[in-house]
Parts: structure tokens; C-alpha cells; sequence
């Protein structure tokens, strides 16, 4: 395996280690916080960090280019989180764990749509069945499956606009800048169109309990870590192994968030999620083992 492969999926476990342990400290910050207020302060706060790291924006050259940026920031940071907190408001959790799980099916079929070269093997089909029935096991696990047509459809936006979000970046990472500088520009529009939406959405952060402790520290893990440094790893991670084999990496998430649970609250880990997690792990080995290109 080259030295590139080895960093893209270091990057890519990085993100979902992160991500899968973000809705511990969420529990916390949705107590006086509204989901949308989260999501503008993570992201400003992800923002500056990726500007201390390097303060310097480079310039882009073309329209197109500044327009996959812009297209970017708005899919994978406004359109992804507001469709999932919304459809939340809507549908069961579980529901719209398991529908924004199949991310992946959606940047295979859109990289297929934008590359026609890169075909799809019947192994990433048989890899996110697997997949899908072990998060659907994890996630309707003592839950009594609902259908709720709205929630579940915006839960099913929010899976697309990721994969769009994913094949995007693949597209962005040809343009010649830095994984660093790229990231920064996406959260520049992201946090661009936040800010211009903010009046329609009632934006109203309580900024006297942000800097108390208990709101603060939770605030700058998901700031720090879960915007700006995991949005680098799997920016990176897309570059380095493409968007349909980063995406796969996905299916960790509820593995991991079973496991912080467990560890950090004390929540039981029953057979049937044993079940599911061992059906991820395996849908996930069949994507990846001998994977096409994407």
C-alpha cells in the first residue's frame, strides 16, 4: 500500500473518531444552545482555527473555481447540518441515523455521474447492504421503527448534499491549492452563507453561557476537532483515496458512537449491537478489499 493510501485512511479514521464521539458533548451544548446556533459557532470557530493555522488566503484564479468552493462550503456545511438537525425535529433519531448512513451510496453514484471512468464494483454493493442492515440493527436497536415522510426526506437530502459535498472536494483538490488553503475557503462560504441566512433562521446564540466552562470546552471540541481538523482529514483523505473509498469509512460512525457511549455514559451494549457492529466492520472490509478507484 503507498505511503499516500496509508495517510488518506490514518486521515479518514481520524474524522470518524472524532465524529462519532461528537453527540456526547452535544447533549450538553443543546441544552441552551438550538441545533443551528451549534452549527454557526463550531463553524466560525473552525474557521479562525484553520486561519491561525495558516492566516495567509490565497488567491483563485477562475470563476469555476471559486464557484466549486463556494458550492462546497454551502452543501457540506449549511445544507448538510441544517437538513440533518431539521429532519431530527421531524423523525426519530434513529431513523435519520440510519437514511444519512447511506452517504455513501450517494458519492458512488454522483463520482460516477462526474467521472464516468471510475466504475463501481459489485463489492460496494454488497459492502454497504452489509453496512446498512448492521447500522440499522445498532439503530433501531429497542426502538420502534416510525416512518415520518418529512423527517426521513430531509435526512435523505442531507445524505445527498454530502456525497455532492465529497465529489466536490475531489474536483476542488485538482484546482492546485493546499488541502489547508482548499479547507479554509470552503469554510469561508460556508460560514459566508450562515451568516447571510442567519435572519431567516432566528439566530439568537446566547453568547453570555458560551464562555462558561461547561458550554466552552464542549464548544471548542467541536470547533476545533470536529469542524476544522476533521474537515481537513477528510478533505485530505478524499484527495488521497478518492471520494467513494473515503466515503465507506463512514459506516464506523455508529461503531464508534456505540463504543463512546459505553465508555463515557455508561449506556449498555446489547448482542444486537455487537450483531450490527460486526456486520459494519464486515460490509465495510468487502467495499474496501481489492476497491475500485473513486
Amino acid at each position: 500500500m503507498k505511503r499516500s493510501a496509508i495517510a488518506g485512511y490514518a486521515a479518514a479514521l481520524t474524522s470518524i473518531l472524532i465524529w462519532g464521539t461528537t453527540f456526547i458533548v452535544s447533549k450538553v451544548i443543546l441544552e441552551d444552545f438550538r441545533p443551528v446556533e451549534v452549527i454557526l459557532i463550531r463553524m466560525v470557530l473552525g474557521l479562525v482555527a484553520l486561519f491561525l493555522v495558516s492566516p495567509r488566503l490565497p488567491r483563485v484564479r477562475t470563476v469555476p473555481e471559486e464557484l466549486s468552493y463556494a458550492v462546497a462550503g454551502f452543501c457540506g456545511i449549511v445544507l448538510y447540518f441544517l437538513l440533518e438537525n431539521t429532519a431530527l425535529t421531524h423523525g426519530l433519531a434513529s431513523n435519520v441515523g440510519v437514511i444519512i448512513s447511506a452517504a455513501p451510496f450517494f458519492t458512488a453514484t454522483l463520482n460516477r455521474l462526474f467521472y464516468r471512468s471510475d466504475r463501481l464494483q459489485v463489492r460496494f454493493f454488497v459492502g454497504f447492504a452489509l453496512a446498512m442492515t448492521g447500522i440499522g440493527l445498532i439503530s433501531f436497536n429497542g426502538v420502534r421503527m416510525q416512518i415520518s415522510p418529512l423527517g426521513d426526506l430531509l435526512a435523505l437530502g442531507a445524505a445527498a448534499s454530502w456525497g455532492l459535498y465529497s465529489v466536490l472536494v475531489r474536483r476542488a483538490g485538482g484546482f492546485g491549492l493546499s488541502t489547508l488553503q482548499a479547507t479554509q475557503r470552503i469554510f469561508l462560504y460556508g460560514v459566508l452563507f450562515l451568516a447571510i441566512l442567519s435572519p431567516f433562521l432566528g439566530l439568537r446564540p446566547n453568547l453570555a453561557h458560551l464562555v462558561q466552562p461547561k458550554f466552552f470546552l464542549p464548544f471548542l471540541y467541536l470547533g476545533l476537532g470536529a469542524s476544522a481538523l476533521c474537515f481537513f482529514a477528510w478533505n485530505f483523505a478524499v484527495e488521497a483515496l478518492g471520494p467513494v473509498r473515503t466515503s465507506v469509512s463512514a459506516y464506523l460512525i455508529p461503531v464508534v458512537a456505540v463504543a463512546a457511549g459505553a465508555l463515557a455514559l455508561g449506556e449498555p451494549v446489547t448482542p444486537l449491537s455487537l450483531l450490527g457492529t460486526g456486520l459494519i466492520l464486515g460490509g465495510l472490509a468487502v467495499s474496501e478489499w481489492r476497491a475500485g478507484r473513486g
